[in-house]
């Protein structure tokens, strides 16, 4: 089990650099089905039992109307670490991605990524829980910042922890000090029930 102490260690690393996570927290963690979001799933169910800190996990998957759209296999699996995945009605998304999808072959991310954050955060403030973990990796981070540097002319990549004031949560990103290849060893050596992308 050499892979998930990779993650949990990197996890204690990011929590003790960034103070993510907090005694009393309640934290929505945002499951797409892929290898990143299950194995931070698995990961903090672990963290929560030897972190010295009582904090709630909520994992929550966002129904956002694509085609073939099925979350009986992942709700067994979270059920298996003593979780409940809840299920969350957000049909209205692709449709408006269709609709902006224009000439291109593949749906818009930016607009995706933007309307799950929101749909997740509103579940968030509902439930009444302060936090929202996304599996955001240190792959994801170098990626922004080249992207932001081409597309943008600006040195800049995503915080490991932000306060998003409008939405009144706290958005954190666990596997930060993470890299790729490790939740993909991780993914492999649990054998988790990653689905494939709906998109």
């Amino acid at each position: 089990m050499k892979a998930i102490r990779t993650v949990l260690a990197a996890i204690r690393r990011a929590d003790e650099q960034f103070n993510l996570i907090d005694k009393g927290d309640r934290i929505v963690i945002g499951v797409s089905g892929g290898k990143d979001s299950l194995v931070l799933t698995y990961a903090l169910s672990l963290y929560a039992k030897f972190a010295q800190k009582e904090f709630t996990l909520q994992p929550v998957i966002l129904d956002l109307g694509f085609p073939g759209f099925d979350a009986t296999e992942l709700k067994a699996y979270i059920e298996s670490l003593g979780l409940t995945l809840m299920v969350h009605d957000s049909k209205m998304v692709y449709p408006i991605l269709k609709a902006n999808q224009g000439e291109a072959d593949h749906l818009p991310c930016s607009i995706c990524s933007r309307m799950k954050k929101a749909a997740i955060n509103k579940v968030a403030n509902k439930m009444g829980f302060n936090k929202v973990a996304f599996a955001h990796h240190a792959d994801d981070a170098i990626e922004t910042l080249f992207m932001n540097e081409i597309y943008g002319g600006r040195m800049a990549t995503f915080a490991p922890k932000m306060t998003l004031e409008r939405a009144h949560i706290v958005f954190i990103r666990p596997l930060v000090m993470l890299r790729e290849s490790d939740i993909i060893a991780c993914a492999k050596e649990l054998k988790l029930p990653v689905k494939p992308s709906a998109c």
